[in-house]
């Protein structure tokens, strides 16, 4: 099957945490980097996830929030991965930024061609993704 998202991340199950009607899954990468999801228990048995085995970790570019300077910030995302700005497109409404976010591993977001000027992102530049579990898809198989 191919998707239009551009965020797909294979990496390994470390941790399901099951509730009465959700599950926090945790998918680490390759290269130590975690992101977690909330799935319903439904999706969880359905897929028969569970640690150890190999998943896919999917997120629109449009649900990421990108930030700078945000060692100190608390925020209530599960999801914060850090790297450096590789490309920045420009547009006049909205912007892609990728970043490297280690392993060869590139993240792409879509934001406002405003906020990306206000962040100042340019190819270069350190910068942290941010994206709710909610917000992350979980796939196993071909």
């Amino acid at each position: 099957m191919n998707i239009s998202a551009r965020n797909i991340f294979t990496g390994t199950i470390s941790s399901v945490v099951r509730g009465a009607v959700n599950a926090e899954v945790t998918i680490t990468l390759g290269d130590g980097t975690p992101i977690t999801s909330v799935v319903t228990i439904g999706a969880v048995d359905r897929l028969g996830l569970k640690e150890g085995m190999a998943a896919t970790a999917i997120i629109k570019a449009s649900s990421i929030i990108v930030g700078t300077n945000i060692q100190d910030a608390k925020l209530s995302a599960r999801n914060i991965v850090c790297g450096t700005v590789s490309k920045v497109i420009e547009g006049p409404v909205s912007t892609e930024v990728d970043i490297e976010i280690g392993s060869g591993d590139m993240l792409s977001a879509v934001i406002t061609h405003g906020s990306s000027t206000n962040l100042g992102l340019a190819a270069g530049v350190q910068a942290c993704a941010i994206f709710k579990a909610s917000s992350v898809i979980i796939g196993i198989g071909e």
